[in-house]
């Protein structure tokens, strides 16, 4: 058994905008495959699949290897969380029972080897548009959840899917990055409040934004943004005594400062 904590989101896995889906997971995989010796724990903070819906008898083609490579560490001894993100909300119980994971719906605090992480993909705390927390209370309601299991998935999955590029492409690099820095503050103030009023989390960790970056907070304890694996594979792991962001693949940000990759 490992003695390390790893934390990784926004992997897309399956997203059209992605031109090769096969190198996309095989990086992915080969990543899970060099963590099997020292990993513990493995928290997955949403959107790692770009669309997912688990009908009653039967799930979505694909991310075979993926899920090997996840079964893999799970019969090793690796407790492996998947908490739910914006793209990924429709996961139940199949992989759960088929690989042994366990999944998280909304943020939670968990104490990580003595430490309090606070964890969250990034779109359920901090301010957010109103039009977007009726979208995810959409998503989450289960009779919304029961109408959309309703239509035949050659539509669902071709609107998902199409939904999904469109808000992807349709946004030029600098209103992404706007909107992304914008957030990234909103989930800065929050944190400071939470710690603020007594919280006493050492880490706060979130997914969603794309951003790469650590940031130490005036109340206490620090902020980590893991980035994305479209175009940084980037990822945190924790040793019982220091938080690292790290980019799979690059020893130059392997043992990055709490300053953090940009």
């Amino acid at each position: 058994m490992g003695s390390k904590v790893y934390f990784m989101s926004d992997l897309h896995l399956g997203a059209h905008y992605i031109a090769d889906h096969r190198a996309h997971e095989r990086r992915v995989v080969g990543f899970l495959d060099s963590i099997a010796g020292d990993a513990a724990e493995l928290y997955l903070l949403g959107d790692i699949l770009d669309y997912w819906y688990e009908y009653r008898t039967v799930v979505p083609r694909g991310h075979v290897r993926f899920f090997a490579a996840l079964a893999r560490l799970a019969d090793s001894g690796v407790r492996i969380y998947w908490m739910t993100g914006n793209h990924d909300v429709w996961l139940f119980d199949y992989l759960r029972d088929e690989i042994g994971l366990t999944v998280l719906k909304g943020h939670t605090v968990a104490t990580i080897m003595g430490c309090r992480f606070f964890l969250s993909h990034g779109d359920d705390v901090g301010r957010r548009p109103a039009m977007y927390r009726f979208m995810r209370w959409c998503f989450y309601n289960r009779v919304c959840q029961a109408l959309y299991a309703a239509i035949h998935p050659r539509w669902t999955y071709q609107i998902a899917a199409g939904w999904s590029a469109d808000n992807r492409t349709s946004r030029t690099p600098q209103s992404e990055l706007a909107g992304a820095e914008a957030s990234a503050r909103s989930l800065l103030e929050f944190s400071e409040d939470y710690n603020g009023r007594g919280g006493g989390i050492a880490h706060f960790v979130y997914g969603h934004l794309h951003i790469a970056r650590q940031q130490s907070l005036a109340a206490g304890g620090d902020v980590t943004f893991l980035g994305d694996w479209i175009t940084k594979s980037t990822y945190a792991v924790f040793d019982g005594a220091e938080l690292r962001l790290c980019s799979f693949g690059s020893e130059s940000t392997a043992s990055a400062p709490k300053s953090g990759i940009k």
